[in-house]
Parts: structure tokens; sequence; C-alpha cells
């Protein structure tokens, strides 16, 4: 089938579908990653947006079933150079044609997605609209002016009602530190990152306020990512105001953002953003870098972190923006990046092993 990509600039580029007969309208970024499509399409941190793989053949070991950060693809759209309807993997269920088809998502490919990033690179993020349908571009201009892109995805992607997840390592009931996990969009990577540290996860939706975290005893509070605008999480800045002189806290990307906007301090939005398994970050504080998995379209403004009692921990080795924050007086520290990525492959997972301790020194649970 025929596939079609048409940015609101008047860019057109034609190839072939695969995945679901479908239109979509989103916004157009790109991923440098080699690997890891499966996680990608399903973080919730993609919501709303149609990704362009840098990387020229995807779909070459298919599609596993242990793989996904989520019940589904969150992503509008896939635009790639080539990909293989014939994958070579032992944990392979099927191609990501026929997954893409099932989750109802369009994919474009045989296009020049170099030329696709270029522009990107050159113009910024921008509003794009995907179809496998055969529609005239007439018919996808006027489609994609009609359909407004929302910032305030994090609302509902994350969970609907609490969840508890109890600890994968062995504790003792009063062992077990209890983190609450405020859900904009969370990664199940993260949450098995904290379940193997012997932490008992209560995962809270949306909206949920700080007198119902308090009400848990926790002994932790995590903030998780998520899609869209940070200044759009309007109720979850807004607990995390309220809890941060209450409890020690972790933040990751928007929980990182939404740290920051809590504190005082501001975010703003990139030209293109960071996307991809392969950016480097520098520790200030222990002269330490790092390879990292990022997916974020916002960052934390760097002055208006001093002037809101903050330190910057991390930068960006690729462009010096901001990859990690810490409270000057509280226990609450955040980074931009994903600590539980496969990147490094393990440079950055002692994040987690620091929230833990910092957990542990805050006294018993019922104190």
């Amino acid at each position: 089938m025929e596939g079609l990509l048409l940015l609101e600039d008047g860019s057109l580029y034609r190839g072939q579908g695969f995945g679901a007969a479908a239109t979509q309208v989103g916004e157009l970024v790109f991923n440098t990653a080699m690997t890891g499509y499966q996680g990608a399409l399903t973080d919730p941190s993609y919501k709303g947006q149609v990704i362009n793989m840098t990387y020229p053949l995807i779909g070459n070991y298919g599609v596993s079933e242990v793989d996904n950060q989520s019940e589904r693809i969150h992503a509008f759209g896939l635009v790639t150079r080539d990909i293989s309807f014939r994958p070579s993997n032992r944990m392979c269920v099927m191609t990501i044609s026929e997954w893409l088809e099932q989750q109802g998502v369009p994919g474009v490919y045989n296009v020049d997605t170099r030329a696709i990033t270029k522009r990107v690179r050159a113009e910024g993020t921008i509003k794009c609209v995907i179809s496998t349908e055969g529609i005239p571009r007439e018919e996808a201009a006027e489609r994609m002016k009609d359909t407004p892109l929302r910032t305030d995805y994090m609302r509902e992607v994350g969970t609907r009602e609490l969840q508890i997840i109890s600890p994968s390592e062995q504790t003792t009931t009063t062992s077990a530190p209890r983190v609450a996990v405020l859900d904009f969009g969370i990664k199940r990577g993260i949450i098995n990152s904290l379940a193997k540290r012997g932490c008992e996860v209560w995962l809270f939706p949306y909206g949920t306020t700080a007198e119902e975290i308090l009400a848990a005893k926790p002994d932790g509070l995590f903030l998780s990512n998520g899609p869209g605008d940070p200044e759009a999480c309007t109720a979850g800045i807004e607990t995390t105001r309220a809890l941060l002189d209450r409890l020690p806290v972790f933040g990751i990307c928007m929980g990182h953002q939404v740290i920051a906007l809590a504190a005082g301090a501001r975010t703003y939005k990139l030209k293109f953003g960071h996307r991809g398994a392969n950016h480097g970050v520098i520790d200030l504080e222990t002269g330490r870098s790092a390879i990292t998995s990022q997916n974020h379209s916002f960052a934390v403004d760097p002055d208006s972190v001093r002037t809101a009692g903050m330190a910057v921990t991390h930068l960006n080795l690729n462009d010096g923006t901001v990859e990690g924050i810490r409270h000057e007086s509280l226990p609450v520290f955040s980074v931009q990046y994903h600590p539980e990525g496969s990147p490094g492959p393990t440079d950055s997972r002692g994040l987690f092993d620091r929230f833990v301790s910092i957990m542990g020194k805050g006294g018993e649970r019922n104190a």
C-alpha cells in the first residue's frame, strides 16, 4: 500500500505503507537509536508523536513478548528507510508490520529519513500527517489543519487506579521501602528497577493529591516520565510542591521537569528534543560521564534552577542542557534521562540505589 508523510511546511514524502491502514496527525520527531524500536513505540512519552528512525533498517529482530514498556503502542506512527518482513530472533513472535497492524498504527518506509531528520533539525519538531490509506495530498493537508496537537497526554496514559506492585527481591514487610509513584506515563523498566531493589511500588494515577499519597505512608515519592508539556501537568506540579519537604523525592524525565517547576524553576521547549540511546551526559559532582537513553522535548532552564534553591548536577555533553538537578537542602533529586535504559549498559542505574538509600535514612514509616 502507498505511504504518505506530509509536513506542516508543505514538504511531502511518498513511500510504501506498512502496519495498519490508517491516518494520524501528530508531531514529527526523530530517534537516533540503532535498536530498541519496540520499547520506543510502547513508551507512553511518545504519545501523540510520529517517530522518524535515523537508523535505516527497522524490524530486523521482529517483536517479542518481553520488550514492551507498556500495554500498547503509544506513538502515532513510524517512519523508516527500510523494514524487515523476515526478522531473525529466537524470541520473535511477529513482524513489526504485523504488530503495527494489530495495534492500528500506520507506518511508512522507503522514504529519505536522512532528509526528514535534517529538516526537523533545521526547523524543529513539526506537525505532520502520516497515512497508509491512499488519501490525496489535499485531504491530508485538511486533516492536519483540522487536528490540533495536544500537550496534556500525561493525564491519560498512566494508570487509572491505584496499583500495588510487590518487591521482586526478598525483603521483610518492615524493610521494604514503600515508594509512592505519581504516574504520568511510566515505563515498565522503571517499575522493575524499583521492585528489583526491594521496593513496594504504589502506583498512583494522575490527579492524586498530596493528602492521598501521604495516607499511604510512603517512604519516598517517585515522579515518572510522560508525554507532553510539563507546564500542562498542573495537578502533578501542585501535588509535588506540597510533598517536596515531606518525603525523599526522585524524578525521571517528565518527573524531573515537574520537580523543577514545583520548586519554582522554569522549563522550555527544545528545538528538536533528545531521542535515542547514545546521548552523553556528565555528572558535575563526580566528573564521570555516561551514555544515556533519552526521550524528551523540554528542558529545565539552568538559571531558574539556581534561584529555586536547587543545583545543576548533570549536563548534556552535546548541547550543554540540564540533565540533572538536586535540592540544596532537601532529599530531592532528578535526572532528565532514563537510568533504567540499557546504554552503558549500567552507567546510571546507581541513581535508583541512591534513592533507596535516601529513603532508608528517613526513619520508620509509621513514626
